[in-house]
């Protein structure tokens, strides 16, 4: 039986930053209707999020960020024949909250803030 730091630890070694873009092929220049649809999913999924202008970031446990994904995907898929997606991932063993961690780092750097 694990004890409760054990399972934070297991909890903190499954912890990924997630970078995807996904869009539909042949809906035309303008996506926003069917990107906007993905952000209405990934808000609701409770996962921790930042959006970007080329995509969005999450935060969250290996499992849970690709269910976010493949929920995107799935809704999607409902009305376009093509999809495009790229997806970076970053893991980093033992570390948490590092949407924001990563961007104080740099900050702290350069002795200043940055747009973010």
């Amino acid at each position: 039986m694990a004890d409760g730091h054990n399972l934070a630890k297991e909890h903190d070694d499954n912890m990924v930053l997630l970078e995807f873009s996904m869009s539909p092929l042949g809906k035309g220049e303008s996506v926003g209707k069917y990107v906007s649809r993905s952000l209405d999913i990934i808000d609701k999924s409770g996962v921790d999020y930042r959006l970007n202008p080329m995509g969005t970031v999450l935060e969250g446990e290996w499992d849970d960020v690709l269910g976010v994904v493949k929920q995107c995907y799935e809704r999607m898929k409902k009305d376009c024949g093509r999809i495009s997606c790229t997806i970076k991932v970053d893991y980093r063993k033992g570390h948490t909250g590092r949407l924001q961690s990563k961007v104080a780092s740099v900050e702290k750097r350069l002795k200043r803030s940055i747009k973010h």
